[in-house]
C-alpha cells in the first residue's frame, strides 16, 4: 500500500491539521475539499487557486485512494448496485436506490460483520476488519460519479446516505464518525442531518457517546419486542439488553431534539417475530420514544433457514401498530433480482470472525 496520505480519510477538521503540519494556512482545506468534492478533481495540477509549490507538496505526499470497480449492475426496478474491492482482496457492496422524490445511496462500514445475525447474509460471509474513513467516504464520491455519468443515460441524484450495508457502523465508530462529517460538511456533500442516517444493532455505549458528537438520524435494527427472542435473533442483544438500549435511544432523541425520534427496523420471519402477540409487545416496548417503525419483509439468500412472513400477516401487523398510534411502514422490496435487497449484501470477505469478535468486544468496552 502507498505511504502517501489518504486525502479522503480526513474530515475538514483533520484536513485542516493536516495542512497546518505541512505548514499552510487553514483556508486550504476549504480550498481543497471544493475541489475534491464540489468539482470532483482528483488531479492536484488541475486546482488552479493552489500554488504550484503546494501542488507539488500534494503530489509527493498525498493522494485520492480509489478501490477497483468489480462489478456495476442494474436491476429492472432501477436500484443499483456496486462491489469496489478495497486491498486483501475483500470487496464490499454498495447500493442505491432511486425513487419519486429521493435517489438513497447505502453504504457499508466493515468487510463483512460480526456480529452474526442469522437472518442477514452479510453474517454468513464473516468478518475481516474495518473500514477506514476514506473507504467509507469513497462509497459516496464514486456513486455520484457513476450516476451522473450513468452509461444508461440517467442522471440520478444521491438525496440520501444511509449506514445500512455490509457491517455494524458503530462498532467501527472512529472511522464513521469523520465519514459522516463530510457527508454533512457543506464543503464536501452538504447534506443535512436528516439526510444521513446511521443504523445499528445496538451498541450501547456508542449510542451514548454518538450522541455528545453528533445530531444525525438515529435507525435501529430492532426485530423483536422481548429479550428472549432478540438474543437469538440479534446477538449483541445478550450484551446489551433491550432496557438499555431503549434507555440510550431515549436520550439520542432527548439530547438532539430530534423530533421525528428513532426509526425502529424490524425484519419480518414467518412464525418467529410476526405475531399479534409481537405487535401487542412492540407497542409496550417503544411507548414513549417518538419514531416511526419500518417493517422489512425477510429477504431470502442461500443457507437461510428462515422464511418471510405472509402478506396478510405483515399487513395485519402494521395495521396493529397504526391503530395504536404508531406510524408504521412497510419498506418496499428493491434490487431483489441482483441480491441487492436489504440482508442480502455478501461482498467478498476473508472471514477472520474467531479473532475479530475479540477484538470489536473490546474496541466496544472503551467507548
Amino acid at each position: 500500500m502507498s505511504d502517501k496520505v489518504n486525502l479522503f480519510d480526513f474530515d475538514r477538521e483533520a484536513l485542516t491539521a493536516w495542512f497546518a503540519e505541512q505548514g499552510e494556512k487553514p483556508f486550504r482545506a476549504r480550498q481543497l475539499m471544493k475541489w475534491i468534492y464540489h468539482e470532483r478533481v482528483t488531479d492536484f495540477d488541475a486546482m488552479t487557486d493552489l500554488s504550484k509549490s503546494l501542488r507539488e507538496k500534494l503530489k509527493a505526499t498525498a493522494e485520492l485512494r480509489f478501490p477497483t470497480v468489480i462489478a456495476d449492475r442494474l436491476a429492472s426496478d432501477g436500484t443499483r448496485k456496486w462491489v469496489f474491492r478495497y486491498d486483501c482482496g475483500n470487496s464490499i457492496e454498495t447500493v442505491f436506490i432511486p425513487e419519486d422524490d429521493r435517489g438513497t445511496l447505502c453504504i457499508s462500514s466493515q468487510a463483512g460483520c460480526a456480529l452474526a445475525c442469522p437472518f442477514c447474509s452479510t453474517a454468513h460471509e464473516g468478518f475481516n476488519r474495518n473500514l477506514t474513513s476514506g473507504e467509507i467516504i469513497v462509497q459516496v464520491w464514486l456513486a455520484k460519479e457513476m450516476l451522473n455519468c450513468d452509461r444508461h443515460g440517467n442522471n440520478r441524484v444521491v438525496t440520501n446516505v444511509v449506514l445500512m450495508g455490509m457491517g455494524e457502523p458503530l462498532v467501527n465508530f472512529n472511522n464513521v464518525l469523520p465519514a459522516t462529517r463530510l457527508m454533512m460538511d457543506d464543503y464536501a456533500f452538504g447534506l443535512s442531518k436528516r439526510r444521513v442516517t446511521l443504523s445499528t444493532s445496538g451498541i450501547v455505549p456508542a449510542i451514548h457517546t454518538l450522541r455528545e458528537v453528533t445530531d444525525l438520524s438515529l435507525a435501529v435494527s430492532l426485530h423483536a419486542p422481548n429479550d428472549e427472542l432478540r438474543n437469538q435473533i440479534v446477538p449483541v442483544n445478550a450484551r446489551y439488553g433491550l432496557d438499555a438500549l431503549l434507555d440510550a435511544c431515549h436520550q439520542y432523541v432527548q439530547h438532539n431534539g430530534q423530533h421525528g425520534g428513532v426509526t425502529w427496523e424490524y425484519v419480518m420471519l414467518r412464525g418467529v417475530n410476526d405475531s399479534l402477540e409481537h405487535a401487542q409487545q412492540l407497542v409496550e416496548l417503544l411507548r414513549g420514544i417518538p419514531g416511526k417503525i419500518n417493517l422489512i419483509p425477510f429477504n431470502a439468500f442461500p443457507g437461510s433457514r428462515f422464511e418471510c412472513s405472509k402478506r396478510g400477516d405483515i399487513l395485519a401487523f402494521q395495521r396493529y401498530l397504526t391503530e395504536n398510534g404508531y406510524v408504521a411502514t412497510i419498506r418496499k422490496t428493491r434490487g431483489e433480482d441482483i441480491d441487492a435487497a436489504c440482508g442480502q449484501l455478501v461482498g467478498q470477505v476473508k472471514d477472520r470472525s474467531r479473532r475479530e469478535r475479540k477484538l470489536s468486544r473490546k474496541e466496544v468496552e472503551t467507548l
